[in-house]
């Protein structure tokens, strides 16, 4: 699948990567580099007072360069690709406006994909007759058969929606029935950003052990506790937010329905398997420049990084 890029087009940078990659790190370092700012890509760190199980980069982690989209929305609010692309398409522009080539930072393939490859979701009400099937074999099948079918399209929207959620569920086929399959089956993409897409791949082992690490460390720095808070703040398990890979797993321990070690592990696997999942994504965009991190030591990484997108928008 090739793809059409047009230097009239507004620019943008995506540096994307499974979880637990070095996203945040590298990206900091280019904005720093090329003065500019980061836009989150991720759909987690929209949300104030998910601090540690999302990973999200404290003030010193951000090393003074402007972050957006993070904590913008309670906790309690939805959050889809329609609101992402909706809210980061004039930030890109406004950046652009300044000179400055703005930074997509994120692992949320959906996201990602939708922008730059100029999904309309918000174009089309939706379609009656595929949402009466759906409703059809909801009711035949049920509700788990939906959801299903759901995650072989879109796993990372079945991860934030919950079975029960039916029209959530539906909604969320009829998108990818409607935007999805539509771009997905084009033999060309044109793409809606003069962008350069930087990727970081590790092999295998080497990320699981990073995941299995940024777990534990999660713990350390009090998961537990942070959604203890959130719950006591009010906040329903059944909320979208917490849905969330290593929320709704710390909820068992919390609520004293699974032991901390059981947790713990079930957090790791389901995060390897997230991992596996955005790799399938990424899989749908041939126009990512990989680059593999531990090839490079020192700043290596980032100079490699740098040069070629100077290379590439020159």
């Amino acid at each position: 699948m090739a793809a059409m890029y047009n230097n009239e087009k507004e620019k943008l940078i995506v540096l994307l990567g499974p979880t637990a990659s070095g996203k945040t790190g590298l990206a900091v370092e280019l904005a720093r580099r090329l003065d500019t700012e980061i836009i989150s890509g991720d759909s987690q760190l929209v949300y104030r007072g998910f601090d540690v199980g999302a990973a999200k980069p404290d003030i010193k982690e951000r090393g003074g360069i402007r972050h957006h989209l993070i904590d913008i929305l309670p906790p309690e609010a939805g959050f889809n690709v329609t609101d992402f692309v909706g809210m980061a398409k004039p930030l890109i522009s406004e950046l652009n406006s300044q000179g400055k080539i703005p930074i997509l930072a994120g692992g949320t393939g959906l996201y990602i994909k939708s922008l730059i490859e100029g999904y309309q979701f918000n174009k089309t009400a939706g379609d009656d007759s595929y949402r009466q099937k759906l409703e059809q074999l909801g009711a035949e099948k049920g509700k788990q058969y939906v959801h299903d079918m759901l995650r072989e399209v879109n796993p990372e929207a079945a991860d934030r929606i919950h079975v029960n959620n039916f029209r959530r569920v539906v909604r969320a086929l009829e998108v990818y029935h409607i935007g999805g399959e539509q771009i997905s089956d084009s033999h060309e993409v044109e793409l809606v950003y003069d962008v350069y897409v930087a990727g970081l791949c590790w092999r295998r082992e080497e990320l699981y052990d990073r995941i299995n690490r940024r777990v534990d460390t999660m713990v350390e720095q009090g998961l537990t506790d942070e959604v203890r808070d959130l719950l006591n703040q009010g906040l329903s398990p059944d909320s979208q937010s917490m849905r969330g890979i290593g929320y709704k797993e710390m909820l068992g321990y919390v609520t004293g329905s699974r032991s901390l070690e059981d947790t713990v592990d079930l957090i790791k696997r389901n995060t390897r398997h997230f991992a596996k999942r955005q790799l399938t994504w990424y899989r749908k965009m041939p126009y990512i420049h990989w680059f593999h991190p531990y090839l490079y030591r020192g700043n290596g990484l980032a100079d490699n990084v740098v040069w070629n997108i100077g290379r590439f928008f020159q």
